[in-house]
């Protein structure tokens, strides 16, 4: 596929990051034209300083890994990251009270939309797929644009399983078409990549971009 680098946000976002992890990524986002990198919150500063001004998206995380944490904790770290540099959030939903049956998952992310969207930011909201049914995946995009959220996001990468191209293919089917899709969790491969983009995924979040770069251009060529 041509251009699958575009589609591609490099991702370190493991327990043991370090300064030269940082550094890597920026490098590679610049010589294999990645759509984005995403970062942990505490490299937010030195990404963007790396990135300078290259056509980088500098993506970080809130509520991550389990999303329990209070709203006011999201949103107070949203707002952190975003003084900080970084364009967009992938914020954890809060998927305890999605499965205690309540309303606040909603009300969280109209918040965190409304403070993204003030300040000219992108929110992405990672449901984490491999925790729900097919049922509660349809629910979950209904509430996600519902709240305005810019895309849905399949998972934190921390969970038993990743994106799946029948969960892509389902989020697809029932959001509406402003409303993108991030893959994410597991994505190791160039087939894997084309058939979840093919299902309809329009970012992917993996930290095996260069791979599925290198990869694609040697089946172009």
């Amino acid at each position: 596929m041509k251009n699958i680098e575009r589609y591609i946000e490099q991702t370190v976002l493991k327990v043991e990051t370090i300064d030269i992890d940082i550094e890597n990524l920026v490098k590679d986002a610049k010589t294999y034209g990645f759509i984005g990198i995403c970062v942990p919150p505490f490299w937010v500063k030195k990404a963007k300083r790396e990135i300078g001004d290259s056509d980088i998206q500098l993506v970080s995380v809130a509520g991550f890994p389990l999303g329990y944490n209070l709203t006011e904790v999201k949103l107070f770290e949203a707002e952190q990251l975003i003084k900080n540099g970084a364009d967009e959030i992938d914020v954890v939903w809060s998927i305890t009270a999605f499965k205690a049956g309540m309303n606040w998952p909603k009300i969280e992310l109209a918040k965190m939309s409304q403070l993204c969207h003030d300040q000219e930011k992108i929110l992405k909201v990672i449901i984490e797929t491999a925790y729900l049914n097919n049922e509660d995946i349809i629910k979950a995009c209904e509430i996600c644009a519902d709240a305005g959220v810019d895309y849905v996001k399949t998972s934190t990468g921390f969970a038993p399983a990743g994106a799946k191209v029948e969960h892509i293919a389902l989020m697809r089917e029932h959001l509406p078409s402003n409303v993108g899709i991030k893959a994410s969790g597991g994505i190791k491969s160039l087939d894997q990549a084309v058939n979840l983009i093919k299902a309809g995924a329009d970012r992917l979040g993996t930290s095996s971009g260069v791979q599925i770069v290198n990869d694609a251009r040697k089946a172009i060529f």
